[in-house]
């Protein structure tokens, strides 16, 4: 029995999911200061790598450790710079908007539903783009980096939360907001995030086999 299935009157059901929303963004704000740090030093770091790599061509990036886990191949590649910039200008520039609002929920700010719709497409694109450069990693340039994989460690539960909080509010549409799928995901946000994660992991040991079984 939750704190909202007691016998309470309309104004105190009210305030009490008021509080309970209110207790969900302050740990979502923590959630968007850790993960917007950890990106943006991951973010800062690989351009720091590409920016020595261009410099020097003959400088070995510090996470180029074997030929699978090799961030030297993977800086040189076309996906390395879809926009015509190295990727990680991407992540600078995004990843402290991300600390900033998470600081501002921490602090006591209320972001206008248009802010949070905004903070929504943003994520959503981040993770699509994270999903395509996995991808392109696995099966196209046959390399991962691993600060790259810091980057998309971090996107995974930023993307779920921040989905998962803009469906309880409304913002993807009342009909959302009382599904209980919504409520389901997050119920179980760590377990959809663990999962997630373990997918990746099968992709990556299912792809390099051949390498990593060279380890065993």
């Amino acid at each position: 029995m939750t704190a909202l299935d007691v016998d309470l009157t309309p104004a105190e059901r009210a305030e009490l999911e008021g509080l309970e929303a209110r207790d969900r963004d302050r740990r979502l704000g923590w959630l968007l200061v850790v993960t917007g740090v950890v990106g943006f030093v991951a973010a800062v770091t690989l351009l720091l790598e590409r920016i020595q790599l261009l410099i020097d061509p003959s400088y070995v990036p510090s996470c180029s450790l074997n030929p699978v886990l090799s961030c030297g191949s993977v800086m040189v590649t076309e996906q390395a710079r879809v926009f015509g910039f190295p990727n990680p200008v991407i992540g600078v520039a995004a990843f402290p908007v991300v600390v900033a609002v998470g600081a501002g929920i921490l602090a006591g700010a209320s972001y206008a539903r248009w802010f949070w719709a905004g903070l929504q497409v943003g994520v959503a694109l981040g993770a699509a783009f994270v999903a395509w450069l996995i991808a392109q990693s696995l099966y196209s340039i046959n390399a991962l980096c691993p600060y790259c994989m810091v980057v998309w460690a971090v996107v995974v539960p930023l993307a779920w939360h921040v989905t998962v909080r803009n469906a309880e509010a409304g913002v993807l549409g009342a009909g959302l907001a009382r599904s209980g799928v919504v409520r389901a995901a997050r119920r179980w946000s760590l377990l959809g995030v663990v999962v997630v994660y373990l997918v990746v992991v099968v992709m990556v040991l299912e792809r390099f086999w051949d390498y990593w079984s060279t380890l065993l």
